[in-house]
């Protein structure tokens, strides 16, 4: 299904289908629009954005479309060329900039790519600020200026290295170094290539490097799931390795495979973090309401609590903000440090994972037996936004007597399961999670509400 996809993340759509360079320049000239108009902390400066890439193909002529649009549009553009999404936000504050524009599909196949857009918080727009984007946008109404307000772009290679030395300074550098763990890591080609190999090695490990090229050719389909890691599965065991580590694109999420080349899921990604985080500064944690309970029973443990929020980094960063939260992310392998980054970060996991593996002496598989185990289900089916919402009523008035949460589609909880329907903000899908304690009750569970959105969409 091509579709052009707008909304909090930005906007993304098929190369040379939805995604054109006159769209692309379109939506670049509204950002830039947008800025113009909006408080920033030095109105009397044209606006500073900070713009990076991943490594995709296309990912030249999108970058070159939006320079042209940003710099005739009058902004002071910074050009940080192939770098990691969670670099890009990092820069924004270190060059007091006051916006970012990302090139990027994230996990999407290589037929995909778009624009992720920031504020000068270094998160993405909130819902209403993106609506006035997208409607600028529609609008096609340019603010190109004359030739004495244009400013040249510049380029600034400092990413990588700033990244890494923000990571570094939060972790036990010498205490990972001296275990000489041996990890493999598949960066699918993608922007964390040269800055992950570059930590691993600054943290004293031996390096096997799959699809460590940044050259965006997907060898495999590029979301970080079990069914697209067998080759790095494969290779731990073949190298027995300590870990296995698979980056998605844009290296804001991962995923684990532990020392017996078993997937364990990217649900454990955020767990073994603040497994490690909260044992040392207990506190708040913040994730999302598709997010396993395994993060409440671990905050539990350890004299903490959990604070949910709807789905997408730009709602855990602000509870973040807004909690001062000591950890956050997402299921879907996204972890969250606002000391070093306001955004999903997989270098951070990293370095979280193996200050933990460090400190306890213990492999993956005997940390995961440590942590209560739940079974969870993750479904999505295409689905036009329009009809995803017209199912998510259908199943508020089908299940009205339970207990539910409808700050992001509607979640329903029962004592010992829970089930979370939703439409993507960034795909034309509909996604239906559940959670229980065994497999039988989260199918019976999902069963039900799927049953409830397959009659509604007939």
């Amino acid at each position: 299904m091509e579709a052009l996809m707008i909304g909090v993340s930005g906007m993304r759509g098929t190369v040379g289908g939805t995604l054109t360079p006159p769209v692309v320049g379109q939506m670049a000239a509204a950002f830039a629009l947008w800025l113009q108009s909006s408080p920033r902390p030095d109105p009397s400066r044209p606006p500073r954005i900070v713009f990076g890439r991943d490594s995709r193909p296309s990912g030249h002529w999108v970058r070159d479309a939006a320079l042209s649009a940003l710099v005739a549009s009058g902004a002071e553009v910074i050009d940080l060329d192939v770098v990691t999404t969670p670099g890009v936000a990092m820069m924004v504050k270190h060059l007091q900039a006051d916006g970012a524009m990302i090139a990027t599909a994230s996990h999407n196949p290589i037929q995909w790519n778009g624009l992720k857009m920031l504020n000068h918080q270094a998160v993405a727009l909130p819902p209403e600020e993106a609506e006035r984007v997208k409607q600028l946008f529609n609008e096609n109404q340019p603010g190109f200026v004359r030739v004495g307000q244009l400013i040249p772009p510049q380029r600034n290679s400092e990413t990588h290295a700033l990244h890494n030395k923000r990571v570094l300074d939060h972790v036990d550098v010498l205490g990972i170094s001296t275990k000489r763990f041996k990890v493999v890591l598949d960066s699918v080609n993608g922007a964390g290539c040269v800055a992950t190999a570059t930590l691993l090695s600054k943290l004293g490990c031996q390096l096997v490097h799959l699809n460590g090229t940044p050259d965006g050719q997907f060898q495999h389909e590029p979301e970080p799931t079990e069914a697209n890691l067998t080759g790095l599965a494969d290779e731990v065991r073949r190298q027995k390795a300590a870990v296995g580590f698979a980056q998605d694109p844009d290296a804001d999420r991962l995923a684990v495979v532990d020392e017996n080349g078993t997937y364990i899921g990217e649900e454990y990604t955020l767990a073994l973090c603040a497994k490690w985080i909260l044992s040392k500064r207990p506190g708040v944690a913040c994730a999302n309401l598709s997010t396993s309970r395994m993060l409440d029973d671990i905050a539990a443990a350890n004299g903490s609590k959990v604070v949910r929020t709807p789905v997408g980094e730009a709602n855990v960063v602000q509870a973040m903000m807004k909690h001062n939260a000591v950890i956050g992310g997402e299921g879907n392998g996204g972890v969250i440090d606002t000391r070093i980054v306001p955004g999903r970060d997989s270098l951070v996991a990293i370095g979280y994972i193996l200050n933990l593996m460090a400190a306890t002496g213990k492999t993956i598989s005997q940390l995961v037996t440590e942590i209560p185990r739940y079974q969870i289900i993750k479904t999505k089916f295409e689905c036009r936004r329009e009809d995803a919402n017209r199912a998510v009523e259908a199943v508020k008035k089908e299940f009205a007597s339970e207990k539910i949460d409808t700050q992001d589609g509607i979640r329903i909880d029962w004592p010992t399961a829970w089930v979370h329907a939703r439409p993507s903000n960034t795909e034309p899908i509909m996604r239906i999670i559940a959670e229980a304690p065994d497999r039988p009750t989260a199918e019976r569970k999902i069963a039900a509400v799927q049953a409830v959105v397959g009659r509604a969409l007939k």
